[in-house]
This record gives structure tokens, sequence and C-alpha cells, in this order.
């Protein structure tokens, strides 16, 4: 592999990573409204900042680890960033917040399994 394909190699291993996470509670690919809103104000802002933080040349990307490939103001990886990360904290958040409920559960059944 090489370092050009890095960045979307990290990219898409957070995204395996994570994947499984689904299975927990309601999950987060299968309600995509609900994704879609969360998201939306997210991905929205931290585009903007880093397209007028890369207009105005306040950082930049070395091209030896990133794919060549450009949306509009930045390199395809960056725009995914934005994305990704923000949908695999999503999925990590579900996760535990649903192990949390059936854990709480479990503990109450087994305190009035007790008495």
């Amino acid at each position: 592999m090489g370092d050009k394909w890095q960045y979307l190699v990290l990219l898409g291993g957070c995204l395996l990573i994570t994947l499984p996470l689904e299975l927990f509670g309601a999950g987060v690919y299968r309600q995509p409204r609900r994704l879609l809103r969360a998201m939306a104000p997210v991905v929205g802002v931290f585009l903007v900042w880093d397209a007028i933080a890369i207009v105005l040349h306040v950082w930049h990307y070395n091209p030896d680890y990133i794919s060549g490939i450009n949306v509009p103001f930045m390199p395809l990886e960056e725009m995914l960033f934005f994305i990704v990360i923000p949908l695999c904290a999503l999925l990590t958040y579900n996760a535990v917040t649903s192990s949390m409920g059936w854990l709480g559960r479990l503990r109450r059944n087994r305190e009035k399994s007790r008495e």
C-alpha cells in the first residue's frame, strides 16, 4: 500500500471496526433520518471551517499522504473525515447507551429476584 492511501485506509478501518456496533440498540444506519439530523450540523460546520482554513492557508495537506482526489477546497479524505468520525462516534454512543440500559435492567431484575 502506498503512503498516499493511508488516510483513506484509516477512515475505512474506523468504519469497519465500528460496523458491528450497529447491532446494539435501535441502530444508527437503520434510522437514516435521525442520522442525517444528527450529522448535518456537525458536518456542515466543520466542512465550512476547514474550507476557510484551507483557502486562507492556515493549514494544508501533505500530498504524500492523500490520494490526490479533491473536492472543492479540500482533499476527499478531509471531507470524508468529517462524515466518518462523527458516524463512528454515533455508533459508539448508541452501543454504550444501549449496553448501559441493558445492564441496568439486568441489575434491577437480579435485585427483584433476590427479594
